[in-house]
Order: structure tokens, then sequence, then C-alpha cells
């Protein structure tokens, strides 16, 4: 479903990815771990058509997104990937069913059809009662629900994951973490997941190590 070649990446003059090569399967839910400054971030925006790579190529579900005109790529991007990222980054203005409903929005889908998935993702989060309320109202892990939520109002064909529990106290880690393997379940959902946490790392199906630049395992 997703498969990486030979991605390289450089900023000025320092390497942060030395010819990377991943493939992850559909329902696969993988974790990249590693130390700081290893090019997990890196790699999982150029996974995410966010930076484009100096060399290799990327294939998503048969499509080569680097090969498309920047609109498509982005049009691309909000149909078949979602993203959740370590601080939510809830629009404060908007409410958890609004926030929700964005890319949805952006995928120019009709208003009623948008708001009543909306309200359907957020009842399965167990969010049925905070959909009016603003981020300002919601505890973190409700934040970070709502973000999950939102990442996959377009049925994404995988989601990637940026350090998601990173900010969430025991608690709502294990709650989010067993959240990612129910929406597997349910959904038949792919995850890739760039985590500190161990913890989660051994739960996955697979962990990707990855050290200066190089998957290392």
């Amino acid at each position: 479903m997703i498969k990486a070649s030979g991605i390289t990446k450089s900023f000025d003059n320092l390497q942060i990815l030395k010819g990377i090569n991943l493939e992850v399967g559909t329902r696969e839910i993988v974790s990249i771990v590693g130390p700081s400054g290893a090019g997990k971030t890196t790699l999982l925006q150029i996974i995410g058509t966010l930076d484009r790579p100096d060399g290799g190529s990327l294939e998503i579900d048969g499509v080569e997104p680097f090969h498309l005109k920047e609109k498509e790529m982005a049009d691309f991007r909000n149909r078949h990937i979602g993203f959740v990222f370590q601080f939510h980054q809830l629009l404060p203005e908007f409410t958890a069913l609004e926030n929700v409903m964005i890319p949805a929005w952006i995928a120019r889908e009709k208003d009623d059809v948008v708001r009543g998935k909306a309200k359907e993702l957020l009842d399965f989060m167990g969010l049925s009662d905070r959909m009016e309320h603003k981020p300002s109202e919601l505890s973190g892990g409700e934040k970070q629900r709502v973000a999950v939520a939102r990442a996959l109002i377009n049925r994404p064909s995988v989601i990637l994951a940026d350090e998601p529990s990173g900010s969430l106290d025991t608690q709502n880690k294990d709650e989010l973490h067993a959240l990612f393997f129910n929406l597997r379940e349910q959904m038949g959902q792919t995850f890739v997941i760039v985590t500190h946490d161990e913890r989660l790392a051994t739960k996955t199906d697979r962990t990707v190590r990855m050290k200066d630049g190089i998957i290392i395992n």
C-alpha cells in the first residue's frame, strides 16, 4: 500500500535521510522509533507529501504522488492521507464538530453529508456530548480523539501519526493506543506512527528503528 524506495533528504549540507526503503501493507500498524535527529519526522512528512525528497520514489495505493501537479497532489493528500500530530492542531475558533468537518469541506463534500459523517465519528470516539465544545473546553485526551476523527473524515488510505500520545498522561495514552487498534479492526485503517513510546511500539505489528538517517533493523 505504501512503498518508499531510496528516499534521501538533505537540509543545507546536512543529510537527514540516506536512502530509506520502507513498505507498509494495508491494515498494518507500523511504528517508527529512534533517537531525536534520526530522521523519523522527516520521513513521515515525505510519506505524507508535506515535503519532497531529494531522491527516491514514493507510491501510495498505486499512485506516485510526487509525479502529480501541486494541486493534484494536495487533493490526493486530502483524500488519501490523514494526519495526527502531538499537539492536535485543532483550530481554537471552531467547535469539535467543525474541526472534524474541515478536511471534508476542503474536499468540497456537501455540508449535510459531512456533518453526518463527523457526528458518527465523534460518537464512535465517545464524544457525542462534546461536539459543540471548542478545544479550550476539552481535555487533552478529548482533543486528541477529535484530531483522530478529523484524520478519518475522508476515509484515508493511511493515517500518519507523529508522537500522537506524547503530550498525554498514561491513562489517555493507553486509551489512544487502544483506539488505533480498534480503528484497524472496525474500519480496516492503516497507521504509520512515529513515537518515542516503547510501550506503544511493542504493541504494533512491526517496529522500524532508525538511526542517523537510515533504518537499522
